[in-house]
């Protein structure tokens, strides 16, 4: 029989069961609750707030719609412009953002407001990503390789002096990236010598998350990652279990898992991203507990 090992650090983060808890606060209290975009990116559990009667709001005609009742903010964050169109439905407001991510709208929000150039480092396409650069008074650029680091000039940013020293810039990070593509990127950026500050705020939950899963996929004979689709710091999980398992699945729930023993398995490791909830992590490990 295999062994099993499952991350302690898999499944919901801090932010996450905390965006959870206020959506169904909000379920108990009664009336209408609608969330902005997805609370979180799992599936599984959007799916289960709607049969609660929660619904998405996924368009300005959706919010333009509604009149009243309770509308959570996703755990991702927000906008300024977005934060005042909620306001301005005349429905109560609740806001989800995780803690971590709202540190980083204020960080934001200040040095723009100093004439810092900003940069982002995470995926332009994540609603996390695009609700920062929403706090920005200047310009932002969002860097997500180091393709892009190289090539990075903040000619075009605001902050520059008239001295011929280089623009100040402030760099943040999403707080899902992978942390050592995150030192990477910083490093090319000091070489190419821009002053100002580096803000590292990829969270700790982050951090020992891809730690620890990093640990078990070097040992592991075959690595299981649990997460949704749509989940960034999920397939970022998969992507550093990937370089060190070559049998690394990425799935959503044990039906996604087409795995056939070979009979040659020692050791089978077990990952979850932040947004996974505990009972579908469970039913992957009685799954394959009863293959292994």
């Amino acid at each position: 029989m295999a062994e099993i090992i499952t991350a302690k650090s898999a499944g919901f983060c801090f932010g996450v069961k905390r965006a959870m808890e206020i959506v169904y606060e909000e379920i108990e209290k009664g009336g209408p609750v609608y969330t902005y975009g997805p609370i979180i990116h799992n599936e599984e559990a959007v799916a289960d707030l709607e049969s609660k009667g929660v619904h998405v709001i996924m368009s300005d005609e959706e919010l333009s719609d509604i009149h009243g009742g309770t509308i959570v903010t996703r755990s991702h964050g927000i906008s300024r412009e977005e934060e005042e169109r909620l306001k301005a439905t005349g429905a109560r407001c609740a806001d989800a953002t995780c803690p971590f991510v709202k540190k980083i709208h204020r960080i934001v929000e200040e040095y723009s407001a100093k004439g810092y150039g900003i940069v982002i480092v995470g995926n332009p396409d994540h609603p996390e990503v695009r609700g920062i650069m929403g706090w920005s008074s200047v310009p932002v650029t969002v860097i997500e390789n180091t393709e892009q680091a190289e090539s990075f000039s903040a000619a075009g940013l605001t902050g520059d002096g008239t001295d011929g020293e280089r623009k100040k810039i402030c760099v943040v990070s999403q707080t899902t990236f992978n942390a050592n593509k995150f030192e990477e990127i910083i490093e090319i950026l000091r070489k190419k010598g821009y002053n100002g500050e580096c803000v590292n705020t990829i969270c700790n939950a982050t951090h020992e998350r891809q730690s620890e899963a990093e640990a078990i996929a070097k040992v592991a004979d075959v690595m299981i990652v649990i997460g949704g689709k749509s989940s960034s710091n999920s397939a970022k999980l998969y992507e550093i279990c990937r370089r060190e398992c070559a049998n690394t699945y990425f799935i959503q729930t044990w039906r996604d898992l087409n795995l056939s023993p070979a009979g040659t398995e020692q050791i089978i490791g077990i990952t979850a991203g932040a947004s996974t909830p505990k009972n579908i992590i469970e039913e992957v490990q009685n799954y394959v507990r009863a293959d292994f």
